[in-house]
């Protein structure tokens, strides 16, 4: 048996509030984001919180993403940055180092399967999860905090808010996000 999600990311200006969301169904989603932050930010981390939601399940996991980056990221890319101390090819920094770590660390040991989608094509459960990373970052951009979702049953944590590593002028978290993600 297979667990079947999609997950998203948003961001009202880029960087701007931000994001993230991802969707099984109506009963088993989650979202999140940042009050400035960027799309890849909130892409990477809808697929962190996912496989972090879903540890504990034996499941395999077919995640759907209309993004490129993030599946190059974890399926291609990720195996040569380690190598080289989380560097890129032409020695620059990996961008969302942070996040790219924990992806590594989440997604060890799992059976997960990166399928593209194309975005806004009437994909059903990447148009959930875009209409919910959406209005997370909406939330975000009120500076109120978005509903975060009935998440995965028996997930032992949610995970703490990766920090966005582009950088700000004001503070990276909405702070009240703090009291639903730890």
């Amino acid at each position: 048996m297979s667990i079947v999600a999609a997950a998203d990311g948003s961001a009202l200006g880029n960087p701007g509030p931000a994001g993230w969301g991802w969707y099984v169904d109506d009963g088993c989603w989650a979202a999140g984001g940042w009050a400035r932050g960027t799309n890849n930010m909130a892409e990477l981390t809808a697929v962190l919180d996912l496989l972090q939601q879903t540890a504990h399940l034996d499941e395999d996991l077919l995640v759907f993403c209309d993004s490129t980056y993030v599946i190059k990221s974890i399926t291609t890319w990720m195996p040569g940055w380690k190598r080289r101390g989380w560097r890129k090819g032409d020695g620059k920094p990996v961008l969302n180092v942070e996040i790219m770590q924990a992806l590594d660390e989440a997604i060890r040991g799992r059976r997960v399967r990166f399928e593209w989608v194309k975005g806004h094509s009437g994909h059903v459960l990447n148009e959930a999860a875009d209409r919910i990373a959406n209005a997370a970052a909406t939330s975000f951009k009120a500076r109120a905090v978005p509903d975060a979702g009935p998440g995965v049953a028996g997930a032992v944590t949610r995970p703490v808010q990766q920090r966005p590593s582009v950088p700000v002028e004001e503070p990276d978290l909405f702070s009240a996000a703090e009291a639903w993600t730890t």
